[in-house]
C-alpha cells in the first residue's frame, strides 16, 4: 500500500518518495515495524489472553526434574507473529508480486489451521485438538495450491546459467537473456548444481516437462507437510521454535537476496529469479516478528505460540525455500526440524514393534528428541527398555534451547557455504 502511494508521489518529485523503490530500505523498515508490532502490541495481546483465561498447562513442577512450572501460561501467541508479519508486508510490499501473494496466503492458511487446533484444545477442552487427518488435508491443500500456482503463473520464471568460453580460454558463467519456466532446483555440493525434475522422467519424451511439474507439485506438498510438522514438534521449550526459525529465516533471506540480484547470482553461479526480491521484504518482517515474540517467549515464557504459530512458521519456511528453488537444502538448513520428526517416527515404530511382541520398548526416553535431554529414567514405566538412556546428567530447558540454536547456526552456515563449495 505505502509502496504504491510513494511510487505515485515520486512522479511529482516529492522529496524522499523514491527511497521506497529500494529493496534494502523496505526490508529494514519491515523488520523494524514487525519488531515494534510484536513487542508493543504483543504485550497488550498477552494481557488480553490472561484476562480471557486463554491459557495452557504445558508442564507442572511435579513432573519436571527442575521444578519448572508452566501452568496457566497464555497460549495462541502465534497470532502475534502472524499479525507482526502481515502488516509490514501489506504496507511495504508489492502486492501484485506473485511470490509475496503466495507467502501471504501461506501465513493466513496455516495460521487459520493452527488457530482451529488451538481453539479446540483450549475452548473445547479437547487435548487432542484438531484431528490429525484435517491437519494433513490442510497442509496438503496448501502444498497443492502453491505448487500449482508456481506451475501456472507467468510471473514464475528463471534465467538459466550458461557457461561461455572467453577469448583467453577461461570459462565464464552468464545468465541467459531469455526468461523461462523451469522445474529446476539447486543440489548442494555439486558443481553443476541444478537438477531439473523433468530430467528424472526424460524417458517420457515430449511429456517429460509436464511430468516434471507433477513431480514438483508432489515434492512441494511433501516439503510443506514435513517442515510445518517439524516446526510444530520443535515448539516444546521456551524460545526453541522462535529462535531456530529466526536463524533459518535469516539464511533464507540471504539466499533470496542473492537469487534476486543478477550480478550476485552470476558470480555465485546460481539461477537468477526475477521478482523474488519481494521475498526479502517478507522474510525481514517474519524475522522481526519472531525476535519480538522471543522477547516474551524466552525462558520463563510469558506466552506460548501454540499451533497457531508453529504450523505457520514451518509452512512459511517450506514455501519460501520452494519458491527460491532451494527445497533440497532444507534437510541441512532445517536439520533440527528433521531430527525432531525422525525421533517421533522412530519412537512410534519401535514402540509398535515391541507391542506386537508383548514387550515395552522405546528408542529415546521421551520424544520429540529435545525432551530426551531433560527426562529422567526414573519416570519411565517399569519393565520398559530404552535404547538411548544417555545422558545421565539432565539439562535445564534453557540450556537445551540455546544449544539447539547453536546447532541451527552451524547448519545455517553450512547452507550458505554450499553456494561456493561444490
Amino acid at each position: 500500500m505505502l509502496y504504491e502511494l510513494f511510487k505515485w508521489l515520486d512522479k511529482f518529485d516529492v522529496p524522499g518518495a523514491g527511497v521506497f523503490g529500494y529493496t534494502s530500505f523496505r526490508a529494514l523498515m519491515a523488520i523494524i515495524l514487525a519488531l515494534l508490532i510484536s513487542t508493543i502490541w504483543g504485550d497488550k495481546f498477552i494481557n488480553l489472553l490472561k484476562r480471557k483465561q486463554i491459557t495452557e498447562t504445558q508442564r507442572d513442577a511435579k513432573t519436571d526434574p527442575f521444578g519448572v512450572n508452566k501452568v496457566g501460561v497464555p497460549s495462541m501467541g502465534g497470532i502475534i507473529i502472524i499479525f507482526a508479519t502481515l502488516i509490514p508486508c501489506l504496507l511495504l510490499g508489492k502486492l501484485h508480486n506473485i511470490y509475496m501473494v503466495l507467502m501471504l496466503i501461506t501465513t493466513v492458511w496455516l495460521g487459520s489451521l493452527g488457530f482451529a487446533d488451538d481453539y479446540i484444545k483450549i475452548f473445547k477442552k479437547d487435548k487432542e485438538g484438531l484431528h490429525g487427518k484435517f491437519k494433513i488435508i490442510g497442509q496438503v491443500g496448501l502444498g497443492f495450491i502453491v505448487g500449482l500456482t508456481l506451475y501456472l503463473s507467468p510471473q514464475v520464471v528463471i534465467r538459466e546459467n550458461i557457461e561461455v568460453e572467453t577469448p583467453n580460454g577461461q570459462t565464464e558463467v552468464v545468465h541467459a537473456a531469455k526468461e523461462i519456466k523451469a522445474t529446476q532446483t539447486t543440489i548442494p555440493f555439486f558443481k553443476s548444481n541444478n537438477l531439473d525434475y523433468a530430467d528424472i522422467v526424460g524417458f517420457l519424451g515430449e511429456h517429460a516437462q509436464t511430468a516434471g511439474w507433477i513431480i514438483f507439485v508432489l515434492i512441494t506438498i511433501f516439503v510443506v507437510t514435513a517442515v510445518s510438522n517439524g516446526a510444530n514438534l520443535n515448539d516444546g521449550m521456551d524460545g526453541m521454535a522462535a529462535g531456530n526459525s529466526a536463524i533459518i529465516g535469516l539464511t533464507l533471506g540471504i539466499l533470496a537476496y542473492v537469487s534476486s540480484h543478477i550480478e550476485y547470482a552470476g558470480y555465485l553461479n546460481i539461477m537468477y529469479i526475477p521478482g523474488c526480491e519481494e521475498l526479502v521484504i517478507f522474510i525481514c518482517a517474519f524475522i522481526g516478528a519472531l525476535i519480538g515474540f522471543l522477547w516474551y517467549n524466552a525462558y520463563p515464557a510469558q506466552v506460548f505460540m501454540g499451533d497457531t504459530g508453529s504450523l505457520t512458521i514451518g509452512g512459511i519456511i517450506a514455501v519460501f525455500a520452494i519458491i527460491i528453488h532451494k527445497e533440497l537444502l532444507i534437510p541441512i538448513l532445517c536439520g533440527v526440524f528433521l531430527v525432531e520428526n525422525l525421533s517421533v517416527i522412530l519412537q512410534r515404530v519401535y514402540y509398535k514393534m515391541g507391542k506386537r511382541k508383548g514387550v515395552k520398548q522405546r528408542v529415546f526416553k521421551r520424544t520429540p528428541i529435545h525432551d530426551h535431554f531433560r527426562t529422567s529414567m526414573d519416570i519411565i514405566e517399569e519393565g520398559c527398555s530404552v535404547v538411548f538412556t544417555k545422558p545421565d546428567k539432565l539439562f535445564h530447558e534453557s540450556k537445551i534451547t540455546v544449544r539447539f540454536w547453536i546447532v541451527t547456526i552451524i547448519l545455517a552456515a553450512i547452507t550458505i557455504i554450499t553456494l561456493k563449495i561444490r
